[in-house]
C-alpha cells in the first residue's frame, strides 16, 4: 500500500515538474518575441520575472517530493518516537505542531527568498526584516491558539467516532466559513491597518454601485498594503454583516476614478453572482472527498510506515497528501473560477464601462509585471483568472499593438545566474 502511495505522489510530482519546465520554456520563447500590451523592455522584465518564480518553484517542489519520502519513510516514526505523552489528545496536538514547524522550517528558505531577493529585485517587496519578523511571530502565535484547538477537536473526533471522517468534514467545513466571516474585521487587520475611505466623489460612486446590486456592507476601507508590497489590488470580503470593499493603497495611486470604478464593478460581479458561495461550495466538495478517501486508509499503510495509526498521524497524513487530491480537482475549479471572472468582467464593464475596464487592466499587468501569455498546461491546470489578452478579446480590445509605457531595467545583481532566465539571442 505504501508503494502505490509513494507511486501516485510521485506522479504527481513529475506532472507539478513538467508543467514547470514547459512553462520555463514558453516564457524564455515568448519574452523575446514582439511585445504586447506593454513597452519590449517592460514585456521582458515581467517575463524574466515570471521565469525566477517559476524556477524557484520548481526547486521547491523538489523539496516538497524529498520531504514527502522523509515522512512516510522515516519522519513519521521518528517524530512519534519524539511526542511520548500518555494524553491522547495532547500526543496529537504535539505531534501534528511538530509536523508543521519542520515543514514550516523547511519552506522558509524559499519564502525569504522569494520577498527579499526576486520580488526586491524586481521592485515589488518593501517589507523590511524587522516587519517580516513580525509577521510571523503573530501568524506562529495566531496558529498556537487557533490552530491547537482545533487539532483537539479533530482528534477528538478521530478517537471517539467511528465515521469521524464525516464530523472531521463538518468540523473543518464549518470553520472555512467562520473564517471567511471574520476575516475583513478580525483577521486582516491584525496585519495591515485599514481606514474608511474619505468623504468625496470616490466614495459616492461606489456607494451607488453598491446601492445598484443590493450590497450591504460594513463599510468601503483602503487598506496600507504598500508598507509589504507594490501590487495593485482590490477585494471584497466577508460573509453576512462583516462584507466590505477593500482597495489597496497602491491601487488607489494608480488608477483614476472610472478605472476603480470598473475595477470594483467586476468585484461586485462577483457578489452579484454568488461566486463566493460557489467557491464555498466547490471548496466544500473537495474537502468532504479529501475526508471521505483519507478516512478510509487502511491500516496496513501506518504499520508499513511503522507508525500507529493515532489521530495525529492521520491528520498528518490528510495534509501530507492533501495536495495529490487538490491537484486532480484544480483543472476543474480552475475552469470554473475562469466561468466567473468572464461573467464578472462583463458585469463589470456594464457598470464601469468597458475602456474603463480595459484601461484598468492594462495597468495592472503593467505595474504588477504579470506577463500576459503562459503555456496551455499552465492554464488548464492552474490559471483562476483567463488570460489576460483572452479578457481584453473579450472586451472588445485589439491587443496585437504595442502599448508603450516608461522604460524599465531589468535586474542585473546575480539574480539570473541562480535563477536561470536566459537573455534573448
Amino acid at each position: 500500500m505504501l508503494e502505490t502511495v509513494i507511486g501516485l505522489y510521485s506522479l504527481y510530482t513529475f506532472l507539478r515538474v513538467y508543467i514547470s519546465v514547459m512553462q520555463i520554456g514558453y516564457i524564455n520563447q515568448e519574452k523575446c518575441k514582439a511585445p504586447v500590451l506593454m513597452s519590449a523592455e517592460k514585456y521582458f522584465t515581467a517575463g524574466s520575472y515570471a521565469v525566477a518564480k517559476e524556477r524557484l518553484s520548481l526547486i521547491e517542489t523538489f523539496v516538497d517530493y524529498l520531504m514527502f519520502l522523509w515522512w512516510v519513510l522515516a519522519g513519521f516514526t521518528w517524530l512519534s518516537g519524539m511526542v511520548q505523552v500518555e494524553s491522547v489528545l495532547l500526543n496529537a496536538v504535539l505531534f501534528l505542531f511538530g509536523f508543521i514547524a519542520i515543514n514550516y522550517i523547511v519552506g522558509l528558505p524559499f519564502e525569504l527568498y522569494q520577498t527579499f531577493k526576486i520580488d526586491e529585485a524586481y521592485g515589488f517587496n518593501k517589507m523590511t526584516p524587522g516587519l517580516f519578523i513580525n509577521d510571523m511571530i503573530k501568524s506562529v502565535l495566531m496558529f498556537i491558539i487557533f490552530g491547537g484547538a482545533l487539532f483537539t477537536l479533530l482528534a477528538w473526533i478521530i478517537s471517539n467516532f467511528t465515521m469521524w471522517w464525516l464530523w472531521g468534514f463538518v468540523l473543518i467545513f464549518a470553520v472555512a466559513v467562520l473564517v471567511n466571516v471574520l476575516y475583513p474585521t478580525v483577521i486582516a487587520p491584525i496585519f495591515n491597518k485599514f481606514e474608511p475611505i474619505e468623504e468625496g466623489e470616490l466614495k459616492e460612486e461606489i456607494t451607488k454601485l453598491m446601492e445598484q446590486v443590493g450590497l450591504k456592507s460594513d463599510g468601503i476601507f483602503t487598506m496600507d498594503a504598500s508598507k509589504r508590497d507594490s501590487r495593485l489590488n482590490a477585494y471584497f470580503g466577508g460573509l453576512g454583516k462583516s462584507k466590505r470593499v477593500v482597495l489597496f493603497d497602491t491601487l488607489l495611486a494608480k488608477l483614476n476614478t472610472k478605472e476603480l470604478l470598473a475595477v470594483l464593478g467586476h468585484e461586485l460581479g462577483h457578489f452579484s453572482h454568488g461566486d463566493i458561495w460557489k467557491n464555498i461550495g466547490l471548496m466544500g466538495l473537495l474537502l468532504f472527498i479529501a475526508f471521505y478517501l483519507f478516512g478510509h486508509l487502511p491500516e496496513a499503510l501506518f504499520l508499513e510506515m511503522g507508525v500507529m495509526q493515532h489521530a495525529g498521524v492521520q491528520i498528518a497524513m490528510l495534509l501530507l497528501l492533501l495536495p495529490l487530491v487538490s491537484f486532480i480537482f484544480t483543472p476543474f475549479m480552475s475552469y470554473v473560477s475562469r466561468h466567473n471572472e468572464y461573467a464578472a468582467d462583463e458585469f463589470g464593464s456594464q457598470m464601469g464601462g468597458k475602456e474603463n475596464l480595459v484601461s484598468a487592466l492594462l495597468k495592472l499587468i503593467t505595474e504588477n509585471k504579470a506577463f500576459p501569455k503562459s503555456h496551455p498546461l499552465v492554464i488548464f491546470f492552474y490559471y483562476t483568472h483567463p488570460p489576460v489578452l483572452e479578457r481584453l478579446k473579450e472586451l472588445g480590445y485589439d491587443a496585437t499593438g504595442v502599448v508603450v509605457g516608461e522604460e524599465s531595467e531589468v535586474p542585473k545583481d546575480g539574480i539570473f545566474t541562480f535563477i536561470g532566465d536566459e537573455n534573448c539571442k
